[in-house]
């Protein structure tokens, strides 16, 4: 009898761990591409950078130009790579995820530039759409919002 308690329990704990492991690992994945972006940034990659998007993603820059697709923000990002952010860094942080269904999350991030450029904007907070997809996670849309400094 004892046995077949602690075996109960033991199947119920497992369920309840696998019943959270999905989340946990869809979280730990959109956490993944939120990197992978820092690290294309700071590798100056426009193709490591564009990675995470989805083939048809929307981007919205913090000045308010549009990207569309992948390879579209593959090549933005590469031209300012190789000129005006060349000696920058990034920092994200992920503030929250928040999923709307299993498959679709918003991802608020903050975002922190270093580095000697002309642009007066050091910080941003980032939207991200992610939705989930049969080879994993990728950004839908993105939208970069200037966060101005403090008077």
């Amino acid at each position: 009898m004892r046995i077949a308690l602690v075996t109960l329990l033991l199947l119920t704990i497992s369920n309840t761990l696998h019943a959270q492991n999905p989340r946990t690992a869809d979280e730990t994945a959109i956490r993944e591409n939120v990197k992978q972006l820092e690290s294309g940034w700071n590798k100056k990659s426009g193709a490591i950078f564009a990675k995470p998007f989805a083939e048809d993603a929307d981007y919205v820059v913090i000045n308010g130009m549009y990207f569309k697709g992948r390879a579209e923000i593959q090549t933005a990002h590469q031209q300012i790579f190789d000129t005006i952010f060349k000696e920058t860094t990034v920092t994200f942080d992920i503030r929250q995820i928040r999923f709307l269904r299993p498959d679709v999350a918003v991802a608020h991030v903050n975002g922190h530039r270093t580095g000697p450029t002309r642009e007066l904007v050091q910080d941003a907070l980032l939207t991200l759409v992610m939705t989930k997809e049969k080879d994993g996670w990728t950004i839908a849309a993105f939208q970069n919002t200037a966060v101005m400094p403090r008077q």
